[in-house]
Formats: structure tokens, C-alpha cells, sequence
């Protein structure tokens, strides 16, 4: 595994938060990243739905270098539209399953891919194609006891569920088996009235929550 690749992994899973940007407004897009970034994000995805994606990810990418922020791509369906993001700058890829095309073209140039899986065989499959983390999707339907089943029989499974992530259930996640969090709409609400503070606000609070419940894990093994 290249460094670069080992790097980025890194910094998803380090602070255990990727902030989900998804918005129909280019301009806003950045203003939430800056948001995010002054909460101590550590990696942030742009989404394929904003309007110039590539766009906004290219300006970002020369924005922020890449120890500070892993800058990644969402929502991305296919190898074209991978290769794209990977052009301007996306460090990581996201999708919402599993593309095997999209995978090896990411094993291809050592970028972390990261489909979505709802079914022990899709986080299966997921594995056996090269994924790095897998994104449990859609979170909201399936729950956190859903990763702590999964994780009895595939214990090596990296997850990190989107969809139906707040403030409130983060730690429960994380207690589940959780290695990091996809947090859209719960962390971003506050673009919508132009209250970007309330957004780096809640990035901490959420990165804090995360800590938080994983000193709980490891007391709670060295209690064992």
C-alpha cells in the first residue's frame, strides 16, 4: 500500500469524522468546507450532486494541502467520473455500492475507495474487491446494531456508516465497531441559513464525542 494512500486513510480514521458536502450551490459548498476545516475536520467529501463537482474539488485540493485535510469525492457511480475527481484532486473516492470497475481503477492509483454496502455479502464483496473502508449505507434504515452484528463474523471490516448520523447516536456508533462517521445533512443544516459556525461548532462536537466513546472501548478492553 502506497504512503500517500496510508496517509489519507490515516486521516479519515484519526479524527474519525468525514463531513459530507451536499449542496446545490458551488460557492456554499467551499464556505462549508472552510466551516468544517476550522472544526478540526480531518477529512471532508464533495459529492458528485454539486453542481461542478470537479470544479470545486480542484480549488479546494490547492486550498488545502492534504496532511491537513483529506479532500474526497462522493456519489461517484463509475470509473469516468472517479478518474475525473482523482484529476482534481480528490484523495479518496465514495460511492454509494459497490462498482468493481470504480475499485480497480482506485487500486490502480493507490486511492482509498470507499462503496457502500447494506448486506453482509455486500461488505463481502466489498472486501474481496480491494475497498478500504466500507460505508454502511443507508444508515438511517439499517442502525448501529447492524455494525456490531456485522463486525461478530468480519471483525476486519473497516465501516463507516452514512445516513442517519447525529450528534446524538455518533458515540453509539463509534461503541458498535464504527472505525469513522459520514455526517451530511445533521452537520451541514446550518449553510442553509448562511449560520456557518454553528457547522464548525458541531464538527468539533461531534470529533469530541467520537474520542470520547473510543476511550470508553479501550477502558472497557483493559477492564477485561
Amino acid at each position: 500500500m502506497g504512503v500517500r494512500k496510508l496517509q489519507v486513510l490515516s486521516r479519515i480514521t484519526e479524527t474519525g469524522l468525514v463531513g459530507i458536502v451536499r449542496t446545490d450551490n458551488s460557492s456554499q459548498a467551499s464556505r462549508i468546507v472552510e466551516a468544517c476545516a476550522e472544526g478540526g475536520a480531518g477529512a471532508i467529501e464533495i459529492t458528485f450532486t454539486v453542481p461542478g463537482a470537479a470544479g470545486v474539488i480542484e480549488e479546494l485540493a490547492q486550498r488545502y494541502p492534504g496532511e491537513q485535510i483529506a479532500l474526497g469525492a462522493g456519489t461517484v457511480l463509475d470509473p469516468e467520473t472517479a478518474r475525473i475527481a482523482i484529476l482534481a484532486g480528490a484523495q479518496f473516492i465514495v460511492s454509494p455500492s459497490l462498482n468493481t470497475a470504480t475499485a480497480r481503477l482506485c487500486n490502480r492509483y493507490q486511492i482509498p475507495y470507499l462503496p457502500g454496502a447494506g448486506t453482509i455479502r455486500e461488505i463481502v464483496e466489498a472486501m474481496e474487491s480491494g475497498a478500504d473502508i466500507i460505508k454502511i449505507f443507508p444508515g438511517e434504515t439499517l442502525g448501529p446494531a447492524f455494525v456490531k452484528a456485522a463486525r461478530a463474523p468480519l471483525p476486519q471490516a473497516s465501516l463507516m456508516p452514512t445516513g442517519g448520523v447525529s450528534i446524538d447516536n455518533a458515540a453509539e456508533w463509534i461503541m458498535a465497531g464504527s472505525v469513522a462517521l459520514g455526517v451530511g445533512g445533521s452537520l451541514t443544516a446550518g449553510a442553509q441559513t448562511g449560520d456557518f459556525k454553528s457547522i464548525t461548532a458541531l464538527t468539533s462536537r461531534f470529533i469530541a464525542a467520537i474520542r470520547e466513546a473510543r476511550g470508553k472501548i479501550v477502558r472497557g478492553n483493559a477492564a477485561r
